[in-house]
C-alpha cells in the first residue's frame, strides 16, 4: 500500500491478499500453467495435485472431508448453488430465512417464491438476531438458510441451535459463512450443517474464488447450475481457477492456524475503537453487543450524515456505509430490519478491522472521527445561525 494511501478499514468488503497467499499463487500464474483436467502430462497432473491440496486445506478450516468441498467463483455463486440447486426442482418446497441475510441469499429465494415455493422470512430483534425456536419447520420444509455473521452489523446467529433443530427434522441447513469463517467457530464435525458458503477474499485470499461445502451424507442434494465438463464432483463445471484455488487453500490454512488468536487481538482493537467513538456526542452502535464478528463496528452519530462524514474521513481512512454488494444506492435492508429510522440509517458507518490493523491506527482513526464530527457539527451550527 502507498505511503500516502488512507488506512484501510473496509475489510468486510474485501481483505488484502496475505503476502504468503500471493507467494503461493505466483507460480500458477507464470510457469505452472497446466489445466488440472489434462492429466496426460506433468503440467496437468501438477495442477490437479495443487487443486486437491487446496481442497484439503479449505476442508480443514471447517473440519470437513475434502470430497465435500466444491470450488465456485465466490459465496454469491455458492449461495445460489445451495439454494436454487436444492429447491429449484420443487415448486411446493418450503424454505426459511431471515430479514438480514445478504442479498445473494434473499434474491434467489424471492425468485423461487415467484415460481411457487413458500418462503418464510423471519424477523430479527433490535440486535439483528433471530429466535431459533421460531423457525416453524414442517414436513414440507426443504431448506433453512441463515448466515453465520452479518456483513453490515456483525451480529452472529445461533447456528448450533438451528443446526440441531434442522437435523432432528431431516431438513437441510445452509450457512453463508463468507463473513467470519476462521474467526468464529464452525466445526462441522460437531455442528450438523448441510451446506456452507465461503469466499476467499473475505479471509485474505484472492477475489473470484469461493467454495460450497456439501455434506456427503446430508439431506441436501443440490443440482448443478453450470453444466459441461462435470468438474467439482459434477456440481460446478468449468476449467478450474488453479491460482485462485491455491491461494484460497493457503488463506484457509492460515485462518485455521491463526484465526482464533487473531480474532482475540482484533476484537480488542475493535472494542477500544468502540469506546472512543461511543464517547462522542450522539453516538449509537448497531448490532449485538457480544454475539458478533470480532472486526465489525457499525456506528452512527445523530445529526451527522454518513456520506458527509465519509468525505471528511476519506483522506485518512477508507470506510463504507454498508454492504459493497448493494448497488445503485439501495438503502440498507439490514438497518431497516433492526428498526432504525431513516435518519439513523443515513447516519450509520461500517468499520471493518482486520489482520493488519494496529493500535496506532485505531488511535489515528478515533482522532480523525473526533475532528471530522466536530467540524461537521460546527458547520451545521454556523449554517443554522445564518439569517
Amino acid at each position: 500500500m502507498k505511503e500516502d494511501a488512507p488506512l484501510y478499514l473496509d475489510n468486510h468488503a474485501t481483505t488484502p491478499v496475505d503476502p504468503r497467499v500471493f507467494e503461493a499463487m505466483t507460480p500458477w500464474l507464470t510457469h505452472a500453467f497446466g489445466n488440472p483436467d489434462s492429466r496426460s502430462h506433468r503440467f496437468g497432473r501438477a495442477a490437479r495435485e495443487a487443486v486437491e491440496r487446496a481442497r484439503a486445506q479449505v476442508a480443514g478450516l471447517l473440519r470437513a472431508r475434502s470430497d465435500e468441498i466444491v470450488f465456485t467463483s465466490g459465496a454469491t455463486e455458492s449461495n445460489s448453488l445451495a439454494i436454487v440447486g436444492t429447491l429449484g426442482g420443487s415448486r411446493e418446497a418450503h424454505a426459511v430465512t431471515q430479514l438480514t441475510e445478504h442479498r445473494s441469499v434473499l434474491e434467489p429465494l424471492e425468485e423461487l417464491r415467484r415460481l411457487g415455493a413458500r418462503v418464510d422470512t423471519l424477523a430479527v430483534d433490535r440486535f439483528g438476531q433471530i429466535d431459533a425456536d421460531a423457525l416453524g419447520l414442517s414436513d414440507a420444509t426443504r431448506l433453512v438458510t441463515i448466515m453465520l455473521a452479518n456483513n453490515e452489523i456483525g451480529t452472529t446467529q445461533p447456528v448450533a441451535a438451528i443446526a440441531s433443530l434442522c437435523d432432528s427434522r431431516g431438513v437441510a441447513f445452509h450457512v453463508d459463512a463468507a463473513q467470519g469463517a476462521g474467526y468464529l467457530p464452525l466445526d462441522l464435525t460437531r455442528i450438523p450443517v448441510s451446506l456452507v458458503s465461503l469466499s476467499a477474499h473475505k479471509m485474505y485470499g484472492p477475489q473470484g474464488i469461493g467454495a460450497l461445502f456439501v455434506r456427503r451424507f446430508g439431506p441436501a442434494k443440490p443440482r448443478p447450475m453450470l453444466r459441461g465438463g462435470g468438474q467439482e464432483h459434477g456440481l460446478r463445471s468449468g476449467t478450474s481457477n488453479v491460482a485462485g484455488i491455491v491461494g484460497f487453500g493457503v488463506a484457509a490454512e492460515l485462518m485455521e492456524r491463526e484465526g482464533a488468536e487473531e480474532a482475540v487481538r482484533i476484537r480488542g482493537l475493535r472494542d477500544a475503537l468502540a469506546t472512543r467513538l461511543g464517547a462522542l456526542p450522539g453516538a449509537f452502535r448497531n448490532g449485538h453487543p457480544t454475539d458478533n464478528h470480532p472486526g465489525t463496528l457499525s456506528v452512527g452519530f445523530a445529526g451527522v450524515a454518513a456520506d458527509r462524514l465519509l468525505v471528511e474521513l476519506e483522506p485518512i481512512v477508507a470506510l463504507s456505509t454498508g454492504s459493497a454488494c448493494s448497488s445503485g444506492g439501495r438503502p440498507s435492508h439490514v438497518l431497516e430490519a433492526l428498526g432504525l429510522t431513516p435518519t439513523e440509517r443515513r447516519a450509520t458507518i461500517r468499520i471493518g478491522l482486520g489482520r493488519w490493523t494496529t493500535h496506532a491506527e485505531v488511535d489515528l482513526v478515533a482522532a480523525a472521527f473526533e475532528h471530522a464530527i466536530g467540524a461537521i457539527r460546527a458547520s451545521l451550527d454556523a449554517g443554522a445561525q445564518e439569517p
